[in-house]
């Protein structure tokens, strides 16, 4: 079997310990103009994707937790290992364990968006994410991250992420 002449020096340079972050891979590039992101000409479309964006501007961004009861549904059901489902365990662990304070919400979001993607009652959203170099912590490297949350009645209702346990101590 052939394998490209790219491929075998990637499998050298990974099993060398030589590669460092972004060596492989291109950067993630987020969108100049990310509330753009958040319209779509189709009405419920449209409606989804803008109550997404005030989710990630006014309570991922700018922590106004306060505020969640209008954009999310009393169950609020969580596909991620590390939070519990309902809106009151989501607004909990924002304010009560991780100490979100809350700042002014931004004219213009500062979340480094690169997409977003509506259909049926689903929306989802990718983000630029910066990691740290393992190899080398005084670099980073970025790969992507996404929310997707599906709609009910003009509020999401359910939520997944990427997040994965940390590791054992």
């Amino acid at each position: 079997m052939k394998r490209p002449i790219w491929i075998l020096a990637a499998a050298l340079l990974l099993d060398s310990g030589m590669a460092h972050a972004q060596v492989l891979s291109a950067p993630v590039v987020a969108s100049a103009n990310p509330e753009a992101l958040f319209t779509s000409p189709d009405p419920k479309l449209n409606a989804n994707k803008q109550v997404a964006l005030k989710i990630v501007r006014d309570l991922l961004e700018a922590g106004h937790w306060d505020m969640a009861p209008q954009y999310l549904t009393k169950a609020y059901i969580q596909h991620n290992p590390v939070a519990a489902s309902g809106l009151d365990a989501v607004v909990h662990y924002f304010v009560d364990i991780a100490k979100v304070q809350p700042k002014p919400i931004p004219a213009k979001m500062q979340t480094k968006v690169v997409a977003v993607q509506a259909e049926g009652d689903y929306v989802t959203v990718s983000y630029v994410r910066e990691m740290k170099d393992p190899k080398d912590p005084s670099k980073s490297y970025t790969t992507t991250w996404f929310d997707m949350w599906r709609f009910v009645d003009g509020k999401a209702d359910e939520h997944w992420d990427p997040m994965t346990l940390p590791p054992a101590k």
